[in-house]
């Protein structure tokens, strides 16, 4: 059983940058695509970031995440990370990190990924 283990949240201000991390059980890693998703309080849980087990990865984002969040990957260290710039108090919510089902590169759907994290707040004040 894959275990995640999401990192790095918080009370930021505005304008601030953060670094969430996400770090996996198991040898398997660097073979599927690993994607960050995050719940703002009374929504559904949305797509933010993926990143393909490619040479080099491939990265998909969210049209509300291109330009300011930045996913990469550490084969070696089993963690994948997401770099958010210019936090915006409209990004306040968990953030979860997924792996997804084997076999897929682009995976920005829910269903599409077999293990979760618990997910780390992140609150971003005005």
């Amino acid at each position: 059983q894959v275990q995640l283990e999401e990192s790095g949240g918080g009370l930021v201000q505005a304008g601030d940058s953060l670094t969430l991390s996400c770090s996996a059980s198991g040898r398997t890693f660097r073979f599927y695509t690993w994607g960050w998703f995050r719940q703002a309080p009374g929504k559904e849980r949305d797509f933010v970031a993926a990143i393909d087990f490619d040479d080099p990865p491939a990265t998909y984002y969210a049209d509300s995440a291109k330009g300011r969040f930045t996913i990469s990957r550490d084969d070696a260290k089993s963690t994948v990370s997401l770099q958010v710039n210019s936090l915006k108090p409209e990004d306040t919510a968990v953030y979860f990190c997924g792996r997804a089902r084997a076999g897929l590169r682009l995976a920005d759907r829910e269903l599409q990924y077999e293990h979760w994290g618990q997910g780390t707040q992140v609150i971003v004040s005005s």
